[in-house]
């Protein structure tokens, strides 16, 4: 009997087994990483988000959590406008926070 819903496949993250080491390289870059609190004033201000789920805090979220696929589908939505940065409480520069992310990627796909 079909009953119009269906259930999906957990989304639990194992903290132990993702590979960090993106974010670690990150954070040796731009320590300021590390003080983001993730409040999401970065998304709320973010034009890109509304149209492309841009969000430098998902972006910090994937690469803590090993989500590396959502996170180059969102960087590449980026405008690079800085409004982020400009309502960041913890003053973190949000654009070159992105610029540094999208540096490692390329980074990665050159090693392969």
């Amino acid at each position: 009997m079909d009953f119009g819903f269906r259930l999906s496949p957990s989304s639990t993250v194992d903290l132990d087994k993702v590979d960090l080491s993106l974010y670690d390289r990150l954070a040796e870059l731009d320590p300021g990483v590390r003080t983001c609190i993730g409040c999401g004033s970065c998304s709320a201000t973010c034009t890109a988000s509304a149209y492309s789920g841009m969000s430098v805090r998902k972006v910090l979220l994937g690469l803590q959590r090993g989500r590396m696929q959502e996170v180059e589908k969102m960087l590449s939505n980026c405008m690079l406008c800085g409004k982020c940065t400009m309502v960041c409480p913890r003053g973190i520069n949000t654009r070159r926070l992105i610029l540094n992310v999208c540096r490692l990627y390329a980074n990665e796909e050159g090693d392969v």
